[in-house]
């Protein structure tokens, strides 16, 4: 298969169903092969078996991304069976518990920061020494505009997302010697099964009703694809390096990187000029 992540090899976790399964789907088309992984194994087969009738390469590993055993699993079934990682999305994630701090069971919401900021951290831990060795690797963190929007009785989801920003700015710091690229991504609003989960929950309904309704109303208008387009597009154009030079960046829904990137070169223009 030929395209712009030709010779590349992904991971992609929470790859069975929604944003996950799109840039999986994305990333063997654009030429990657590409490591599926969930808990649920008849997503991830499903997607495999998607990307394998498109003369694509893939393998879908299940497991648990808040297990350390089950992650060096996954890496290590992924390497043999497609060679050294490259790309590392993270995407798996869950939207509640919901409900005030006070009332929210704070082991649900513990739980959900396992996903959000142990999973990645796992994952990244798995891969980031060989992609330093390498010096090549790039880490992209699917945040979320509620990682910067106050946004009552949704702390779990919105400090996990706060969280996973901040930890791709610190990946990118620390693995910017080593040619290691890390980029947290706000995908947009996409109608996805977790948008369904989150209308559908008596929670959810209680506790961030204006939310609900939100997504009631987005429903009436977007289709699951819509927007999909953009945010596989975007995570085409990190995981090619052609924003290598946005490492450590939070981009929002709203940010052309394109623009991002004249601005830099502008103000880098202006510094090396400014003596003369």
């Amino acid at each position: 298969m030929a395209g712009e992540l030709k010779g590349q090899v992904a991971i992609v976790t929470g790859a069975g169903r929604g944003i996950g399964r799109a840039i999986a789907l994305r990333f063997a088309a654009e030429g990657a092969a590409v490591g599926l992984t969930a808990r649920t194994k008849a997503q991830i087969d499903a997607v495999l078996a998607q990307i394998e009738r498109a003369s694509g390469r893939g393998c879908a590993v299940a497991g648990d991304a808040t297990s350390r055993a089950d992650v060096e699993r996954i890496v290590r079934t992924v390497e043999e069976n497609l060679g050294p990682v490259t790309l590392l999305v993270n995407n798996a994630g869950v939207a509640g518990p919901y409900g005030p701090v006070g009332e929210v069971d704070p082991g649900a919401w513990w739980k959900a920061q396992e996903l959000h900021i142990l999973a990645p951290m796992l994952f990244m831990t798995a891969v980031m020494r060989g992609m330093a060795a390498r010096r090549a690797g790039r880490i992209i963190n699917i945040s979320s505009p509620r990682s910067h929007q106050l946004t009552a009785n949704l702390s779990a989801y919105s400090l996990g997302k706060t969280a996973q920003n901040r930890l791709a700015e610190l990946v990118a710091n620390e693995g910017k010697p080593h040619g290691v690229k890390a980029f947290a991504l706000d995908p947009g609003s996409i109608m996805t099964e977790m948008a369904d989960d989150t209308m559908n929950s008596p929670d959810a309904q209680r506790w961030v009703p204006q939310m609900v309704a939100r997504l009631h109303e987005l429903k009436g208008t977007l289709g699951p694809e819509d927007g999909m387009q953009w945010c596989t597009d975007r995570c085409v154009a990190f995981a090619s390096g052609r924003f290598d030079a946005l490492s450590g960046r939070y981009i929002d829904r709203t940010e052309d990187p394109e623009e991002i990137l004249r601005r830099i070169e502008k103000e880098s223009f202006k510094e090396r000029t400014s003596h003369l």
